[in-house]
């Protein structure tokens, strides 16, 4: 019966999926041999689809799980699998050291973004891949480490493209519909820990209801992603030197 409801009620529950997804496909298709740098790299959950490509890691390695107690947080982290330990902005290796570079769900943790894909620029040979993931729009989380809310294509198309990169692919991980599915789908779990009512019985009657509805505005969806959508999936390549 669990199964049955899930197919029928599915929204907003592939976020993570889809990106895991499509970070593992765009790897899988980066020729063999290459070095890559896993910037920003946290407990290296993308290093299972390295195994063909030389893998080095990288990140500040500060956060612990638990942050300053608020928001959304983890409640472990584990920054023992780490190679390199630095800011992102300042990684301590010569110019273009790596093939590959790889920056998932990290930009809304960096104070100075824009300087992060600068530094890419200058560790990345020409001709290198840039890959990025990061959300449009996210609830905080990590905190202290959470600076902005999300970033949207635009921003990558300014940014890459003054640093050097070209984008090849930039697809939108999800809608409008799927990103309000999954925030109805919060609802409880939040007020229980950020109101004094949480409405429970109240919220689970109206949910699927409208959930379905969601499901079918999503599934007849003709672009609402430039509105919201859970994140951005960005592949670019370095084609020309910064002076």
């Amino acid at each position: 019966m669990k199964n049955i409801i899930r197919k029928l009620f599915n929204v907003g529950l592939e976020n993570e999926t889809s990106r895991i997804i499509w970070v593992e496909k765009t790897l899988k298709n980066i020729p063999a041999g290459l070095k890559i740098l896993d910037a920003g790299a946290g407990e290296c959950q993308y290093k299972k689809f390295c195994s063909h490509l030389e893998y080095v890691s990288q990140d500040f390695a500060q956060y612990n799980g638990e942050g300053n107690s608020k928001g959304l947080q983890t409640k472990t982290w584990d920054n023992t699998k780490l190679d390199i330990i630095s800011d992102i902005t300042a990684i301590p290796v010569p110019d273009k050291s790596f093939d590959v570079i790889m920056c998932t769900e990290v930009f809304e943790h960096l104070p100075d973004s824009i300087s992060a894909i600068k530094e890419f620029s200058r560790i990345l040979k020409p001709g290198g891949y840039l890959i990025i993931t990061a959300p449009f729009r996210s609830l905080t989380h990590f905190a202290p480490y959470h600076f902005y809310s999300g970033f949207n294509k635009y921003f990558y198309e300014r940014n890459l493209g003054e640093s050097g990169f070209e984008i090849k692919e930039i697809t939108p991980n999800g809608n409008y519909f799927e990103y309000i599915a999954q925030e109805l789908r919060r609802v409880s779990s939040v007020a229980t820990s950020f109101s004094t009512k949480t409405w429970n019985f109240v919220m689970k009657l109206f949910l699927y209801p409208l959930l379905w509805i969601l499901k079918k505005l999503s599934k007849e969806d003709k672009g609402s992603s430039e509105l919201l959508c859970f994140g951005y999936h960005v592949l670019a390549r370095k084609n020309k030197e910064i002076k």
